[in-house]
């Protein structure tokens, strides 16, 4: 069961990552004022996010139902990176319509 556990972090950690890289590219646009670049970019980091959340949605449904797993460190390092990827993308939504709004004055 631990290697099961460990395979559904690396791919929460991958997909986050993922997600992380393109939100890294999303700030370059803002800095450039590609306003509609970077919203397609923060859709294709959404999506990968997405892939993320329901990874670990499954293993907490799994859990829910009565899966018994043991404590992951690695999990839990999983959890904690989409939480902090996610917040970033937040972050980077708002920002867009921000410094957009900004621009136009």
């Amino acid at each position: 069961m631990n290697d099961e556990m460990n395979q559904v972090a690396m791919q929460i950690i991958l997909h986050a990552g993922n997600a992380r890289q393109v939100i890294f590219e999303v700030f370059d646009e803002i800095g450039d004022e590609h306003f509609d670049h970077a919203k397609e970019l923060l859709k294709e980091a959404k999506k990968e996010i997405v892939l993320a959340h329901k990874a670990q949605t499954e293993t907490i449904q799994a859990e829910a139902s009565g899966i018994h797993h043991d404590f992951s460190l690695l999990f839990a390092h999983a959890q904690d990176t989409l939480m902090t990827i996610s917040s970033e993308w937040n972050i980077a939504n708002k920002m867009v319509s921000l410094v957009e709004k900004l621009t136009k004055k």
